[in-house]
């Protein structure tokens, strides 16, 4: 069995973003014995040709992105036949998986008590989709554990630069895959513009759990979080 990891990556420093990723799958390496485990990021050049090149057999694609749509469904797909990779299965991405969606849940309880919680996302100018996630995902977290919590996005509506009411003891959890820009820079720079005053917590791709997570999704070996993706959308 092959297993591919593949994110986005950055494209301004993709030497960094592809250590990253490599590092995971070895995580999740040795969580799969007998399993190839491989990793490639869509920034670097050339990275997803030379993973599949590597591969021993034709196997399953981890997407390590938040929301499933054009780039898992469209893009992911022609940049795997342009690698010369066929037969490869695309499972649904990191951030549609129910366990992970659990696993920001858990994060969030282990660092209670907190006044609000603010999910930091991505979102998207282009797609409805990612923004509904995180929204419905935020939804879950205020309901189950009693405390207000807020959606808030570095691309659309409503931003996180624009939220309010986070006083002292606010948790901010960044629902992100990898600690790249996004979250080493923009989502700080957004709080500091809000006037966020709370914690914030390390993102969800980061939580040591993660691996695990992965390896479940792959034994898996079907699109397990496609119902959580259509849901999302009703929001």
């Amino acid at each position: 069995m092959t297993l591919l990891l593949v994110s986005h990556g950055q494209p301004s420093a993709p030497e960094s973003a592809e250590a990253e990723l490599a590092a995971l799958a070895a995580a999740v390496r040795r969580l799969m014995p007998g399993t190839q485990v491989l990793s490639a990021t869509l920034a670097a050049p050339g990275a997803l040709a030379r993973a599949a090149a590597r591969a021993e057999t034709p196997g399953q694609v981890y997407p390590l992105f938040m929301a499933g749509g054009w780039f898992t469904r469209v893009q992911l797909p022609v940049r795997l036949a342009e690698a010369g990779a066929k037969g490869w299965t695309i499972l649904e991405p990191m951030g549609c998986d129910p366990c992970v969606h659990a696993l920001a849940l858990e994060i969030l309880r282990e660092n209670l008590p907190a006044g609000s919680i603010m999910l930091a996302a991505h979102g998207s100018g282009k797609s409805p989709v990612p923004a509904a996630i995180a929204t419905r995902l935020a939804a879950r977290i205020a309901q189950e554990l009693g405390i207000r919590t807020q959606a808030g996005f570095l691309e659309q509506s409503p931003r996180i630069a624009e939220a309010s009411g986070h006083g002292p003891d606010a948790l901010c959890l960044p629902f992100f895959a990898a600690n790249l820009t996004h979250v080493t820079e923009d989502v700080p720079e957004a709080l500091k513009a809000a006037g966020f005053q709370g914690r914030v917590l390390p993102a969800v791709g980061l939580d040591p759990r993660l691996p695990a997570l992965i390896a479940e999704a792959a034994r898996a070996g079907k699109a397990i979080c496609a119902e959580t993706c259509r849901a999302a959308q009703t929001v």
